[in-house]
């Protein structure tokens, strides 16, 4: 959802059960909020700079012990509180799921007259109040190397590197590390540097990990690497390629439904042939302990509890993962209020797969926002661009030894020296520039909306905000209460007005629209170019055909899902026949 959203949020939620992400990545944004809660403990807050050893590190440690403080102390206050209507041991109890043990539990103690009975029921809830857990994520393209005073990398000392070290010494239990964009080698390999990624004598983990991914094959591969270093993966976490929160990683039009199901199938051929790597990572007289099931998780446009519920019970997802509809939740997410009110308002034209990251991964983007304004103000005044102050995302060398950022005055200037001087048409240099000048200075956009709500300065004279929500967000258009929120996803309430496209529809039309582009930009006379353009094309038209036959076995019964899915099919038709026309 973006670094600041939920830099925070499981202070604000965990102690109600709900499990969420802090992205680390942003050491200075960690910086301001241990000072931020270090003050409103009335404790004192100690610094950590750049001066010192490892600096990026000790601040996530410090601060996720902080946040880790910061719940259990929150945890005990829902245990002790009184059952009331209005009371955060009541709200806990009042959001679980109707299918939950533990609800079932709650109901029977309300039904309870006999004060002995009730007292001891009564009991047994309180000790039954557990946290969410406090997950972290670490993008693992974000991994610059940082520099000695010789000017030499410092060993370990990368951004991503630094930020696994910080997770890995704090004191968080029963946690997960989520890693998102892809294998890092380097990044992947320094894991087996911590004792806290293996298991104990039972099989469990104190710090276990998640990957995320975009389809089978990119789960095998990356669990085979680290299986053979010794380090087990215990969720897969599938994400929509286009139909989800901030960067889109997209298919070769591979759709979620068809991924899901072969998920479904090979699950336990992934188990087997996962654990059979790991434990021959180890010394053969190393004995080890039964390994956990690998979880399989999926995310991306969820949008009601029908579609929730199908991801579970007939695609087998052991969880499933709801983003960007939280941002409209004040009491989960960090939103400032003239953000807030833009998402509220949005619709799907306002929602789009930009160009907007310095990265070159394209990125779902709300338009309209302040981040886009500041881009456009500079851009009028003949100085495209912004300054980089935080650096995290200087990735390119085209003009540079040293790496800078695509979204930089620096970079903007010589790459449209290069546009205008090229041999392209005036069309093409007019297309080539607006691409260039979409590149936003993410960094501190998406850090801004916690510096504005917690009242402090993050960059000066650059407060501007960036948010990047899924697609599914054009549907959401209140401000809604975690109760509310819940209520929705486990089908107590529906707050979705009007015509919403089911989340399997909703991700074609996303490849359709991405279909169209790759039309454009394809050369149909270069062989290789041609033929990925048309095995993008069979497998949107397989995964169509499968989503047919979930219509016809009444696995998805609703007659608009095939209406829906007929007229996809007539748009992907009329694309590959204006190729063939060209």
């Amino acid at each position: 959802m973006g670094i600041a959203y939920t830099i925070d949020t499981p202070v604000k939620v965990a102690h109600f059960g709900i499990n969420s992400s802090i992205s680390i990545i942003e050491d200075h944004l960690i910086e301001k909020m241990r000072e931020y809660y270090y003050k409103l403990n009335n404790e004192t807050f100690q610094p950590i700079t750049k001066k010192e050893p490892n600096f990026r590190a000790k601040r996530i440690t410090d601060y996720l012990n902080l946040i880790s403080e910061e719940v259990k102390k929150k945890v005990e206050e829902v245990k002790t509180a009184a059952f009331s209507g209005t009371s955060e041991i009541t709200k806990y109890f009042e959001m679980l799921p109707e299918v939950s043990e533990l609800k079932q539990k709650y109901l029977k103690f309300l039904q309870l007259n006999d004060s002995s009975e009730k007292e001891n029921l009564e009991s047994e809830l309180r000790e039954e109040v557990k946290p969410g857990a406090i997950e972290v994520n670490i993008m693992t393209k974000i991994d610059n190397d940082q520099l000695d005073e010789n000017k030499e990398p410092v060993e370990n000392g990368s951004d991503a590197l630094q930020a696994l070290k910080g997770y890995a010494e704090s004191d968080l239990e029963n946690s997960t590390l989520v890693f998102s964009a892809g294998m890092n080698p380097r990044l992947f390999n320094y894991l087996s540097s911590f004792k806290t990624f293996s298991p104990d004598k039972n099989g469990n983990f104190q710090k276990a990990i998640a990957i995320k991914v975009s389809d089978y094959r990119s789960a095998l591969i990356q669990g085979k690497y680290l299986a053979k270093r010794g380090i087990w993966v215990s969720e897969f976490r599938i994400e929509s390629g286009l139909n989800c929160g901030g960067h889109a990683f997209a298919t070769d039009g591979y759709l979620l439904g068809p991924i899901m199901e072969e998920f479904k199938q090979k699950k336990d051929e992934l188990q087997s042939e996962l654990s059979s790597l790991y434990r021959s990572a180890f010394a053969e007289e190393t004995k080890i302990s039964a390994l956990p099931e690998i979880k399989i998780t999926v995310q991306g446009g969820i949008g009601t509890f029908e579609e929730d519920t199908l991801l579970k019970d007939y695609f087998q997802a052991d969880a499933t993962g709801w983003g960007s509809p939280f941002l409209l939740c004040p009491e989960a997410t960090n939103v400032d209020k003239e953000t807030l009110e833009k998402l509220q308002k949005s619709k799907e034209k306002d929602i789009i797969l930009s160009h907007s990251s310095p990265l070159g991964v394209r990125f779902n983007y709300l338009r309209g926002a302040s981040g886009e304004e500041f881009r456009i103000k500079n851009l009028l005044r003949n100085k495209p661009g912004s300054s980089c102050p935080e650096k995290l995302l200087e990735s390119n060398t085209e003009f540079t030894e040293k790496p800078i950022c695509t979204a930089s005055h620096k970079y903007q200037k010589l790459k449209l020296k290069q546009i205008q001087q090229s041999g392209l048409s005036n069309e093409e240099k007019a297309k080539e520039a607006e691409k260039l000048f979409q590149k936003e200075c993410l960094c501190t956009g998406l850090c801004n909306s916690a510096a504005k709500n917690y009242n402090f300065s993050f960059v000066k004279k650059m407060d501007f905000v960036t948010v990047c929500p899924g697609p599914n967000l054009a549907y959401f258009d209140g401000e809604y209460s975690l109760q509310e929120l819940t209520d929705h996803i486990y089908g107590r309430k529906n707050v979705l007005n009007g015509y919403r496209p089911h989340m399997f529809i909703k991700e074609l039309q996303l490849y359709i629209d991405y279909l169209a582009e790759l039309k454009e930009s394809t050369d149909f006379s270069n062989k290789r170019e041609a033929k990925k353009f048309t095995r993008f094309t069979q497998n949107l038209e397989e995964g169509i055909t499968y989503y047919k036959n979930l219509f016809c076995g009444r696995v998805i019964k609703e007659e608009q899902f095939l209406t829906d899915l007929l007229v996809c099919e007539s748009q992907i038709l009329e694309i590959t026949h204006q190729a063939e026309v060209a």
